[in-house]
């Protein structure tokens, strides 16, 4: 039977040949091939540092969370140990790629009084680095704005100096000293010698600019990019996470996403000042409830000293790759698959209590048939294992799951391996026959659009639920994106839910997502290596509501008009001050939230 401590992901990862992992986009994220260990999530209580002497290594993070290195065949291990209470794989992290500040009314409270700036609250980015050399994160006097760097994907040095930050086992932090030192050099290439942290992808440095970039590089010019602008905060201090560590793909883990949080949140406690942390990217991994150990990790988090945590939603939202509805007789679902698609998975998530008969067709007509009933306990798959099915050319491994105790999600995964080099293209379909149903929902995803080709889609997709994770999780603030031009909300920003809070010390709460929208067509913002680029996406609608953020909490904290402004207070301020937008009559609701953001308008009067 399958282990039910551990998430279905995993144990299907377990289960797979080390062919079909290597195949799969989703199966061998967490493990490292040469060293033949899984990195995992755990969800724990009591002291784990007893399993060192086991030679699994252990990263505790905050609230009874934990990252464990694991070999291979100590795996089975896990299951065994008290201490332990659930476990997850890894999934991978994709980056969802002004007339802004103007829109989100942040002129009447910088340019009048109060003349907020950011000052005395720190701006947390994690993301793909940022280019420290660029005037806008620099003072005047040419010394950096960056209190702490921590790149992971770099290795300790102990000769030059170079560490991980205290309580973590990998990557180097470098300190604001330590920046200034390499910026002080002869030449850019000689100070990168000393702090070596490049911003490839531009994506980390773009979001700094628009949450705190000071303008100054506009300044020192005669002439500048027409638009460009200081950003929400140009007098905030900044705390960079680079994430990743080396290795061949150029996407994150979200067990990095849990380490950079863990450092944020304990640095912003030790020096004494609030934190405002920007989160720009996600998958479509999950059951979208906020259930995962990812979501549920950053709702502690995001309680720890005084703290907001902004998530983009996503650029899925006119992606195709997701669909719900409600079975209550035979549905047929048609999507297709693009030429050279190398592999690719489907989620498909129902109420554990209804049961159906699956028909899954091929393109050339061959077809599989399953039953959502087949999982571990009554021992219909080979104890809930992985059921391998050949179909024409391409390989299905399907794993039935059961609720965790988390969610009552139960989760159907299909993973599409090529037998050759390419998943059968055409047209593919699942057909639902109900068999015992009381909802008769169910709802798919496909992985996000960075991961497949844009003709691998769903012929007749559902845009709402289209939110990336870690967006869903309750208390952060989830920043969907809007056109400023046209004063419409933005196609491609990830759609949420709308629904009333059961838990009985929050009855009569509505909580929806996202919770607002900011600009995200079309900003001008710093580019990595110097100047100006134009960037769409929810990634750079997010630092608007982060800047957002951060204002808000130097008038309460840092002015002193109201020292508990952080947490879900803050989130609360954005929503009542949030302006309507056309096209919509009912707030919140699961496009736009509770409306637009407004700055202005969310500090309280009087």
């Amino acid at each position: 039977m399958a282990d039910e401590k551990l998430e279905l992901l995993l144990n299907a990862a377990l289960e797979a040949t080390p062919g079909e992992r290597e195949k799969s986009e989703i199966l061998n994220v967490g493990f490292d091939t040469e060293k033949k260990t899984w990195e995992v999530i755990v969800k724990y209580h009591g002291d784990l540092l007893f399993l060192e002497e086991l030679s699994i290594r252990v990263e505790l993070l905050l609230a009874g969370y934990a990252i464990l290195l694991v070999p291979e065949d100590e795996m089975t291990l896990l299951s065994e140990i008290e201490e332990i209470e659930y476990v997850e794989k890894p999934k991978r992290l994709y980056f969802q790629t002004i007339a802004g500040k103007q829109a989100s009314c942040v002129l009447p409270v910088t340019i009048r009084p109060p003349y907020l700036n950011g000052e005395g609250v720190l701006i947390g980015i994690v993301d793909s680095g940022i280019d420290y050399w660029h005037p806008d994160f620099r003072n005047e006097d040419g010394s950096t704005r960056i209190l702490a760097l921590w790149d992971q994907s770099l290795q300790p040095n102990e000769e030059k100096g170079w560490e991980p930050p205290t309580g973590f086992l990998t990557g180097v932090e470098f300190t604001a000293e330590q920046i200034n030192e390499a910026l002080s050099a002869e030449t850019r290439e000689i100070g990168e010698q000393l702090v070596p942290v490049r911003d490839i992808s531009g994506h980390g440095t773009a979001v700094a600019g628009i949450v705190a970039g000071n303008g100054r590089a506009i300044r020192q010019k005669e002439s500048f990019t027409e638009g460009a602008d200081s950003g929400m905060v140009p007098a905030s201090d900044l705390l960079i996470v680079k994430l990743g560590v080396p290795r061949e793909e150029s996407f994150p883990k979200t067990t990095e996403l849990m380490r950079a949080m863990t450092y944020l949140v304990k640095k912003a406690v030790s020096i004494g000042r609030p934190i405002s942390v920007n989160i720009s990217f996600g998958n479509t991994y999950g059951s979208h409830d906020g259930t995962s150990l990812l979501e549920r990790f950053l709702d502690n988090a995001s309680e720890v000293g005084r703290c907001v945590v902004c998530v983009g939603s996503g650029n899925e939202g006119a992606a195709m790759g997701h669909v719900s509805g409600n079975a209550l007789q035979e549905t047929v679902i048609e999507f297709s698959v693009g030429n050279y698609e190398g592999s690719f998975s489907i989620q498909l998530w129902k109420n554990y209590a209804d049961i159906f008969q699956v028909i899954l067709t091929s393109p050339g007509g061959k077809q599989a048939f399953f039953s959502t009933d087949e999982s571990g306990r009554n021992g219909r798959v080979d104890g809930g294992r992985i059921r391998r099915i050949l179909l024409e050319n391409t390989e299905l491994l399907l794993y039935v799951g059961e609720p965790t105790p988390y969610s009552t999600q139960q989760e159907i995964y299909m993973d599409f391996l090529p037998e050759g080099r390419y998943v059968n293209s055409g047209i593919w379909r699942i057909t639902f026959i109900p068999l015992h149903i009381v909802t008769g929902n169910y709802s798919m995803y496909l992985p996000s659009q960075a991961a497949i080709s844009e003709n691998t889609r769903f012929y007749r997709p559902t845009p709402d639920t289209t939110l990336t994770i870690p967006s869903t999780a309750s208390r952060v603030i989830t920043a969907g994106a809007y056109n400023t031009v046209n004063n419409a909300y933005a196609d491609f920003s990830g759609r949420g839910y709308l629904f009333a809070v059961n838990e009985p010390e929050r009855l009569g709460i509505v909580q929806s997502k996202p919770d607002l929208v900011a600009p995200g067509t079309n900003i001008v913002t710093t580019m990595s290596g110097g100047g100006y680029t134009v960037v769409t996406g929810t990634s750079f609608a997010t630092p608007f509501v982060t800047g957002a953020a951060a204002l808000l909490m130097e008038w309460g904290i840092v002015m002193g008009n109201d020292p508990y402004l952080y947490g879900q207070k803050v989130k609360a301020y954005l929503q009542k001050g949030a302006k309507k937008l056309p096209g919509f009559t009912e707030y919140p609701n699961e496009v736009v939230g509770w409306g637009v953001l407004c700055v202005g308008d969310s500090i309280p009067r009087g």
